[in-house]
């Protein structure tokens, strides 16, 4: 059987038909993952055929866009990016290069259209795991920057729902990963003290990570956060 199979999608900028291409659920299975859920696969990168792009105007998305577009927002794709396009079929099998490029589009048809704080999150994100897996850190911590401010305007714009133990726990994570050690305990902290939080994954994933900064940071002999000063957790 081949790892991927092709499905129709109507573009909601210009109403065109077209084909994309997604991988078959027997082919997701990721073989490990990063604390940052970066995952890793034998064959096949699901990832690389999230974003959905339409050859006819250029429209990149995913399915966490919104379902319509306001003509305001067409007006504004079409004056930044579509009246750009030259009509490019991205349908079949993806190299690592044409997922980035998929990936980097999206991000601009979602900033031009005003897309919510917690898409936008996702594809910066999304584009730093693609920097690691080419080992090109230096982009990869980039994005990792970008995708942390971008998560941080969620948690402090979106409802409270979305406020998650895993929203937090990522935020955090990110910190860490940008060597924000004081920052990042405290996002953690957030998930492994708040008494709301019942999400044990979560809060067993933060205490990890909180471990692991305090013996990163002792052993560079940095002082450590007043948190970790008052805790002994």
């Amino acid at each position: 059987m081949e790892p991927l199979y092709q499905i129709t999608v109507t573009c909601i900028c210009c109403d065109a038909s077209y084909s994309t291409s997604r991988v078959r659920p027997s082919f997701k299975r990721s073989i490990r993952s990063d604390t940052d859920f970066c995952s890793y696969f034998k064959e096949i990168n699901p990832d690389f055929y999230v974003v959905r792009v339409c050859p006819y105007c250029g429209f990149a998305s995913t399915e966490s866009f919104g379902e319509k577009l306001k003509e305001t927002q067409k007006n504004a794709y079409y004056e930044k990016i579509g009246k750009q396009w030259k009509m490019k079929d991205y349908g079949t099998e993806r190299t690592e290069q044409e997922a980035m490029e998929c990936y980097k589009l999206s991000l601009l048809t979602a900033q031009v259209i005003g897309e919510r704080d917690r898409v936008i999150a996702g594809l910066l994100h999304h584009i730093a795991w693609l920097y690691r897996y080419a080992g090109q850190k230096e982009q990869e911590l980039r994005f990792i920057a970008f995708a942390k401010d971008a998560y941080i305007r969620v948690y402090e714009t979106e409802s409270v729902s979305y406020s998650n133990a895993r929203l937090l726990y990522l935020i955090g994570e990110l910190n860490r990963r940008l060597g924000n050690f004081h920052e990042a305990v405290r996002w953690f902290s957030r998930v492994i003290h708040d008494k709301k939080i019942v999400d044990a994954s979560m809060i067993r994933a933060s205490r990890e990570q909180w471990t692991a900064i305090r013996e990163e940071m002792t052993g560079k002999g940095m002082d450590l956060p007043e948190e970790m000063q008052q805790s002994g957790t």
